[in-house]
C-alpha cells in the first residue's frame, strides 16, 4: 500500500469564517451580539408586521414617503427611533437624508467624477482603504469590490468638494453607507450630509482644523458639566476633556469603534433628527457608567471612556435613555457662547 506524500504547499481544508448577521467576521471568543440565530415564530411575525407597516409608509420606491411624513411626522419619528427594518434601511436613509432628490437632479455627475476627474487625495485614500471596517467581508479583499467602491466614493467626493477633499474619518461614514446602497447612492448621501440637504452641514468636521468638531466638543463639555456636575468636576480634576474620547463620536457618528448594531440604530435617528442625537447618546453613555467613572483615576478613566462595557451598548437600554435627555435649547445657547468666545480678541499680557 503506497503511503501518500504530503505536499507542504498544498492548501488544507478551508475553514468557514464565523460571520455575524451584518457581515463582520467574529472572533472565536468575542461577544455574541449580532450572530445569526434561529428566530421564534413570534419574533418572525413581529418583524414581518413591522416591515409591512414600513412598506405601506414608504410606498413603491419611496413614492408615498414625503406625503406620509407631512401627515404623520410623530409616527415616523417613533418608528425610526424603534429602528428601521434592515431590509429597508438603505432606501429609507436616502429618503430621510434628501440624497434621493440630489441623485435625481444630477444624472451622470457621479460617473463623471469617478472616471474623468483626478484628485490630489488619491494616494491618501488608497493608504487608508484597508483601515476601514477591516473585519467586514465586503472590505477585506485587497483591491476587491468593496475597497474599489469605497475608493471611488471617496475620490469622487474629494473632487466634488475640493475644499474638504478627503479626511480619514470620512472612510467610515462612506463605508457604512456602502453596506446599504450602491456607490452612486452612497456618494449622494455623503453630499447630502456634508452640504446639509436636511440638517446642519457636516463639512466643518472635515475642513482644516476641524472647526465644527471643536464647536461640538465645547458644547459637549458644557453639557456634561450641566447634566452630570459630579462627573464634570471629576473630569476637571483629572484633566479629562472631550477631545480625548469624543472626537470620533462626532467625526464618524459612532461608526468607528462602536458595535455595529448600535451604530445602525444611532444612524437611523441621526439622519432623521440631526447631530443632536450624537450629543444625547454621548451623554447617555456617561450617565449609564457615571458611578464607575467618578471613581477612576486618569489612566483608567481614559481606558474606560474608550472601552465602554457591553451592557452599556444595548440600544434598547441606551437609546431610550438618550431620547429622554433634552439638549436642543442648550445647544443653541452654547453655539452662541462658543462663537462669541472665538470673536473675542486675545487678552494682552498684564504689564508688571
Amino acid at each position: 500500500m503506497e503511503s501518500k506524500v504530503v505536499d507542504e504547499n498544498e492548501e488544507g481544508p478551508v475553514v468557514p469564517m464565523r460571520v455575524d448577521r451584518f457581515g463582520f467576521v467574529k472572533q472565536e471568543h468575542g461577544p455574541t451580539e449580532g450572530l445569526a440565530r434561529s428566530r421564534s415564530a413570534f419574533e418572525y411575525q413581529r418583524d414581518e408586521r413591522r416591515i409591512r407597516k414600513w412598506r405601506k409608509m414608504i410606498g413603491v420606491g419611496g413614492s408615498d414617503w414625503k406625503q406620509y411624513v407631512r401627515r404623520k411626522p410623530h409616527v415616523v419619528k417613533r418608528r425610526i427611533r424603534k429602528g428601521i427594518p434592515d431590509c429597508l434601511r438603505g432606501l429609507v436613509w436616502q429618503l430621510i437624508s434628501g440624497s434621493r432628490d440630489l441623485l435625481l437632479l444630477n444624472p451622470g455627475v457621479y460617473e463623471q467624477l469617478v472616471i474623468y476627474e483626478t484628485s490630489a487625495s488619491e494616494l491618501d485614500i488608497i493608504r487608508d482603504i484597508s483601515r476601514t471596517f477591516p473585519s467586514h467581508v465586503f472590505f477585506q479583499q485587497r483591491h476587491g469590490p468593496g475597497q474599489r467602491s469605497l475608493y471611488n466614493v471617496l475620490k469622487a467626493y474629494s473632487v466634488f468638494d475640493r475644499d474638504v477633499g478627503y479626511v480619514q474619518g470620512m472612510g467610515f461614514v462612506a463605508g457604512l453607507l456602502l453596506l446599504y446602497m450602491s456607490e452612486e447612492d452612497a456618494f449622494w448621501l455623503l453630499v447630502a450630509l456634508l452640504k446639509g440637504a436636511v440638517h446642519t452641514p457636516m463639512e466643518g468636521m472635515y475642513l482644516v482644523g476641524l472647526p465644527l468638531v471643536q464647536q461640538y466638543l465645547f458644547q459637549f463639555d458644557h453639557l456634561v458639566k450641566e447634566h452630570m456636575p459630579k462627573l464634570g468636576e471629576h473630569f476637571a480634576q483629572e484633566m479629562i476633556n472631550p477631545s480625548m474620547y469624543a472626537s470620533q463620536w462626532f467625526i464618524t457618528v459612532f461608526s468607528y469603534s462602536f458595535p455595529f448594531h448600535l451604530a445602525l440604530r444611532i444612524w437611523d435617528v441621526f439622519l432623521f433628527e440631526g447631530v443632536k442625537v450624537v450629543f444625547k447618546v454621548g451623554l447617555a453613555l456617561l450617565k449609564y457608567c457615571h458611578d464607575d467613572l467618578v471613581k477612576l483615576p486618569f489612566e483608567k478613566l481614559i481606558h474606560a471612556l474608550r472601552n465602554f462595557p457591553e451592557d452599556a451598548m444595548n440600544p434598547d437600554i441606551l437609546l431610550p435613555m438618550a431620547f429622554s435627555i433634552k439638549v436642543s435649547k442648550n445647544l443653541v445657547e452654547l453655539k452662541q457662547e462658543y462663537e462669541q468666545q472665538r470673536l473675542k480678541p486675545p487678552e494682552s499680557p498684564v504689564k508688571q
